[in-house]
């Protein structure tokens, strides 16, 4: 099955991020090792978007939804069964 977000064919996890977004991930995660001058550049350049495009947020918000509501397939998950909680017994009272 082929998946398009706006006439682009998304391949991978990061495709699908890249394409909703309209920019690369790691403007908003960021990357491994980068420099506080890097991150303070990179935070300014994402403020900007986020400026010129106030409904950015609202508009994603709307995708993932529409991308979970049409691929659920892509969120399963697997619930894990939780450990029994032990009690271990006092053996005396707190003074």
């Amino acid at each position: 099955m082929r998946a398009y977000i706006g006439g682009r064919q998304a391949v991978s996890e990061t495709d699908f991020l890249e394409l909703a977004l309209g920019t690369p991930v790691e403007l908003w995660l960021g990357v491994e090792g980068e420099s506080a001058e890097e991150r303070a550049a990179r935070l300014d350049a994402a403020r900007d978007i986020l400026a010129d495009h106030p409904g950015m947020p609202d508009d994603l918000i709307r995708i993932a939804a529409g991308l979970v509501e049409t691929h659920p397939e892509l969120f399963d998950v697997v619930h894990l069964p939780r450990p029994a909680r032990r009690r271990t017994a006092r053996k005396g009272m707190a003074a």
